[in-house]
């Protein structure tokens, strides 16, 4: 894996983050334009839509680059599992310009529904594209969306790191996006009220910058007013670190030193049992 990567060179890894994002952004800002526009399904839809979304980005991306997909995760494999510092902000940068193109897909496409919905472009469809504290109805601050953010963000990279981990009972490679998806689908049908589980800065600015310059001159502010776009990108950092750590102290110290022989190649698990 890590020789195919370098072969393809730093171009095809940024590319693979910019079109797995887009990917999930697709389908994931579709979803909820679907419903919030057109009132065509419900939360659960949107939970699996946007679980889909991942998964499918991930199969699009992840033998390129690793399909991150998401700047916390790069953050925090940087921080544990040894990715490349100098590749941080290029792959947050692809991965934001991903994002940015897949929510002005879904605007473009929705952009007659979008419009009879809320002609003035408001905080009533603003959630298609990006987060609110208590998905900009319920009494929520910003203080409680920064508290949900990290929380949601830490499972997220906990069990990411425990499902891509060979030593762990990690699933087989091609299940792997699947279960990540499924992932994301329960952290939406637990953890979606407070902060809409953006715990992704990219799935957030992207379609957040995209919205301001496409007529919702709302869209870097809360229902109330203050400041909001920071939130959705520094506590998923923190959370994503705060996850990782806790993989790495409390489960990866304890596993055995060699990939368990369910999770390798038939041809390399002689070699290991």
């Amino acid at each position: 894996m890590v020789r195919n990567l370098k072969a393809r060179g730093l171009a095809g890894e940024l590319a693979a983050e910019f079109v797995g994002t887009m990917i999930l952004i697709l389908f994931g800002c579709g979803v909820v334009a679907q419903v919030v526009a057109a009132g065509i399904g419900d939360h659960d839809s949107i939970a699996w839509a946007w679980g889909i979304g991942v998964t499918l980005g991930i199969y699009v991306a992840s033998r390129i680059s690793g399909a991150h997909l998401n700047p916390a995760v790069t953050v925090a494999l940087a921080v544990f599992k040894g990715f490349s510092w100098r590749k941080v902000a290029p792959y947050a940068l692809a991965q934001t310009a991903g994002a940015f193109l897949g929510a002005l897909l879904v605007r473009w496409n929705y952009t007659e529904v979008l419009n009879a919905a809320d002609p003035g472009l408001t905080i009533k469809t603003q959630g298609v594209f990006s987060t609110l504290p208590g998905n900009g109805t319920l009494p929520v601050g910003d203080w409680g969306a920064f508290r949900d953010q990290i929380i949601g963000t830490a499972i997220l990279a906990l069990v990411i790191f425990a499902i891509t981990d060979l030593r762990n009972t990690a699933p087989a490679a091609n299940l792997a996006p699947v279960v990540v998806g499924f992932l994301v689908v329960a952290i939406g049908m637990a953890w979606g009220t407070n902060a809409g589980y953006a715990i992704n800065p990219a799935r957030d600015f992207g379609p957040r910058l995209m919205s301001w310059l496409t007529g919702y001159d709302t869209a870097f502010t809360d229902q109330y007013g203050y400041p909001y776009w920071w939130i959705p990108i520094v506590a998923p950092v923190i959370g994503a670190v705060i996850g990782g750590a806790i993989y790495k102290f409390f489960i990866e110290r304890y596993l055995p030193a060699e990939p368990a022989p369910e999770a390798l190649p038939a041809k390399d698990i002689e070699r290991v049992s």
